[in-house]
């Protein structure tokens, strides 16, 4: 009796051993991470498999609060204030949770990140934002759960869910141009060449103020002791959508003539068609 004890107690031990092995997560984990404008936006979230169900309407039914995920709440941060559904949403970390349906989902944000699953009392008052968004049908299956950073501009994104058959956008904006402008302003109470420099690249991509980026151009070349090629390259630009010809000729020739000089043939190249374009060459 005592030996079959101990055989047993030894097979027993065994197994607690081989209980140790480690095998891949059903739901494997995932960070993705995008700055938009000036914002840092992360995301942690599982990701569950189809493994031949049906995912929505089924294993995920419509118009049911769902984790939008799998094991722990699907979490996003953001480094700044964003705007999403008309709300303002504070710098922080948010648990995302959907409501899927055929034709539309209900996605909210929510301030309590510490759940596993949905939460047993649901709270509105920790509704940070709510947007609802149309679903697109896909022409093939995605296997597994996907979140992604779609549509990535100065000022927006787009943060697409993607599982099944299914593909839901819930767009992101960022409050870029007020925060540019903002450190503009506290810059040119005493800025650099550089400042002068990034303030007017900035005026001509976003489509702003013409006039004032020439400005702003043409004292960061002034002060700058050498000025660069791609610097002289931004000078011609913003002349050309200034409307003054001339000046921006003047400005790719020199860029030109100092992108020579560097060997950037990338350089050189752009201002020999901008040259062509202008009737200079």
């Amino acid at each position: 009796m005592k030996n079959t004890f101990l055989l047993v107690f030894a097979a027993l031990a065994t197994l607690g051993v081989t209980a140790q092995i480690k095998t891949p997560a059903p739901s494997p984990a995932q960070t993705i991470e995008q700055t938009v404008g000036l914002t840092d936006i992360n995301v942690e979230y599982s990701r569950p498999a189809m493994r031949g169900r049906t995912i929505f309407g089924d294993l995920v039914p419509y118009g049911a609060m769902w984790r939008t995920g799998a094991n722990a709440n699907t979490k996003i941060s953001f480094s700044q204030p964003v705007e999403i559904g008309g709300s303002t949403v504070k710098a922080g970390d948010y648990a995302i949770f959907t409501k899927p349906g055929a034709k539309e989902w209900e996605v909210y944000f929510y301030t309590d990140t510490n759940n596993w699953g949905t939460p047993q009392n649901w709270d509105e008052g920790k509704v940070a934002a709510k947007a609802t968004v149309p679903t697109y049908p896909m022409p093939m299956d995605i296997e597994s759960f996907t979140l992604s950073f779609d549509d990535v501009t100065h000022d927006s994104t787009t943060l697409g869910i993607l599982w099944e058959n299914t593909y839901v956008g819930v767009p992101i904006k960022v409050m870029t141009d007020k925060q540019v402008s903002a450190n503009i302003d506290r810059v040119m109470n005493g800025p650099a060449a550089a400042d002068y420099y990034a303030a007017a690249v900035y005026y001509l991509e976003t489509g702003k103020d013409i006039n004032q980026a020439k400005t702003w151009i043409d004292k960061a070349l002034e002060m700058a002791e050498e000025p660069a090629f791609w610097q002289y390259r931004q000078q011609s630009l913003i002349y050309a959508k200034a409307g003054d010809k001339k000046g921006a000729i003047k400005a790719a020739q020199k860029s030109l003539e100092l992108a020579k000089q560097a060997n950037n043939s990338d350089y050189v190249a752009l201002n020999e068609k901008s040259l062509k374009e202008w009737g200079a060459m």
